[in-house]
This record gives structure tokens, sequence and C-alpha cells, in this order.
């Protein structure tokens, strides 16, 4: 069982600081009026590789050993942790290789490439590409980068959690998206070395609820997962992650695709900052009314990332 005192967050936080951002937590007074709470935004979009992904890989990397830094290092994603572990490659100085699904978004795979990373396109989903991460592994010695399920990347997302808590000392409640699980997981245990009091609401798409179907069955399980936001796609989630968010996740949530699309537009437009689809999924549930907190909670919602995925918009329609 993983399990992370506040001590050894801010050990991690030392280790990876000259290399990212404490990134701002906005007071959101039109989500505020809308829900009954007291909100504000945990702005990750103003990280480093426009989003959380950063705070993993820099952590990761300080740990390897001198021949694992040699040999190089290879990842599958959706395109975040692709940029997260492309940068921290070149600020370790190490080739880094990615695959990603060969419909990962252009820009991923564009700015993955322009941070200096290897990419090689495969399948249509994040456990296809990670396949092809695997055989890498093997074929060419490379050391491989969990996007989610490895124990010193959930420490370094953790560091999210550690700001939050420095910043609003008092908060209630965090609302997280969740995909593999790693961001939540790290987060929570984060908050809970802070106040074991504070609740941890993880948010996912009812089209590919890997984890709320995971904790139901008590093990990780293979979902047919629909859901089409790439930072919310995974059939299965992470051993590690699991039993950390049975431990210390007090609730998850879902929502349509759809709803957590509608909340895009809603935070551009009344917050004035721009979140990608996952990102958005802690607003749309609190814009849902399906986050069941005591009137004027102190609520923070993770806005993971700002790397939005126009495309996948470009369909949709707004009232």
């Amino acid at each position: 069982m993983l399990s992370l005192t506040r001590g050894d967050f801010e050990a991690v936080r030392a280790r990876i600081g000259p290399h990212i951002h404490h990134t701002p937590l906005l007071t959101s007074h039109q989500l505020s009026h809308r829900t009954g709470f007291d909100v504000r935004l945990k702005a990750e979009m103003f990280q480093r590789v426009g989003s959380y992904k950063l705070r993993g890989p820099l952590n990761k990397f300080t740990l390897l050993s001198d021949e694992e830094k040699r040999r190089g290092v290879v990842c599958s994603s959706a395109g975040n942790h692709a940029q997260g572990v492309a940068l921290a490659a070149r600020i370790h100085a190490i080739r880094a290789v990615v695959c990603m699904a060969s419909n990962a978004t252009p820009a991923k795979v564009a700015a993955t490439r322009d941070y200096g990373a290897e990419v090689v396109l495969h399948g249509s989903i994040w456990d296809e590409a990670n396949q092809k991460a695997l055989e890498l592994v093997r074929d060419e010695g490379l050391t491989y980068i969990s996007p989610f399920d490895d124990a010193d990347l959930i420490a370094g997302q953790g560091t999210l959690g550690l700001e939050v808590v420095q910043d609003w000392p008092d908060l209630d409640a965090i609302v997280v998206p969740i995909g593999g699980g790693g961001l939540i997981s790290g987060v929570a245990m984060a908050v809970k070395s802070h106040n074991p009091a504070i609740r941890v609401i993880g948010v996912e798409s009812s089209e590919g609820p890997a984890m709320q179907r995971a904790v139901a069955a008590g093990e990780v399980v293979t979902i047919d997962c629909r859901t089409i936001i790439d930072g919310l796609r995974v059939q299965r989630v992470g051993h590690i992650t699991l039993s950390v968010v049975q431990r210390y996740v007090d609730e998850i949530v879902t929502l349509t695709d759809r709803e957590i699309f509608d909340a895009v537009p809603w935070v551009m437009e009344r917050c004035k900052v721009v979140p990608e689809a996952a990102a958005a999924a802690p607003v749309a549930a609190l814009l849902a009314g399906i986050v069941h907190m005591p009137a004027g909670s102190k609520i923070v919602a993770v806005l993971s990332g700002g790397n939005l995925n126009v495309e996948q918009l470009k369909g949709l329609s707004w009232n």
C-alpha cells in the first residue's frame, strides 16, 4: 500500500521545484454563485507543457540510475503525459520515445516532438499504444514510464495537492478528474496528509468509468471504454492507483461526455481560462449538482490542463 506523508511531498517539491510553476488558485465568483459553495480553481493549464503531467516525470527522472538514464525512457500517452515526459527528458538530457494512439490530437503530437521526443503512433486507444511501449522496453532496453501506475510518478503529481493546501489550508473538499488515477492518488494523499477531513471527490466519464468499476469490483477490471475525452480514456486503471483510491478517495461521480464538454465553454466564458475537456470534468460535476457538500463549503476544482482538443468540439453546439 502506497502511503505518502506531507514531508514526502515537500521533499518531492524541493526536487522538482526549479522546473515547475506553482500554479494559481483562482477564485470563481460565477461558479460560487451558481453552486452555493466557495469555489476556487487550481489552474494547471498555466503549468509548463500546459498540464500537471510534467510533475510526475520530473520526480521519476531524478530517481533513475545513471544506467537507466543512459538507455533512455519510453511511455505511452494520449498527449499530456507525452509532453511531460518529453520535456522532463530534455531537462535531464535523456532520450525519450513516446507511443501515442494514431488518433491522438495533432497539436499534442507536434508539441511532443517539439520537446525533443521520438513519437511512435500505434493503435486507436491508450492501451494499444501502451502495448507498443512495452515492446520497446523488451526490444531496446528502454525504461518504461507509466502514465499513472508508478509510486514516484504519483508522488510528483501529488505536489499539485500540496500547493492547494499551502494556498488554502482550510478547504473542505477537492474535486479531481480521473483517467488512470495517478493525479487523484497523489492529490488525495497530499491533501489528507494536511487534513484527513478534506473530502476528495473524483470525476469520470460515464462512458468510461474504469476507476468506479474497479472500486465496485474490488480489483482492476477491463472495461469497454467509449469516452472520446482523451484525458479520461483508459480501459484499465492501475493496481497502485486503485489501492490508493480505495483508501483515500471519498467518492467518485460520473457524467456523460456531453455534460463534460458543455462545461468547457462555460469555464471559458465565465472564468476566463481555457480548460481541456478532461480538466473541465470537476466543474461539470459542480454545475450538475452532483457534488454534495454543505452550503458555503470551500471547494477546489482541479483544472488539470489546458491542451484543448478543438477538433472534438467543432461538431458540438451549445445553447
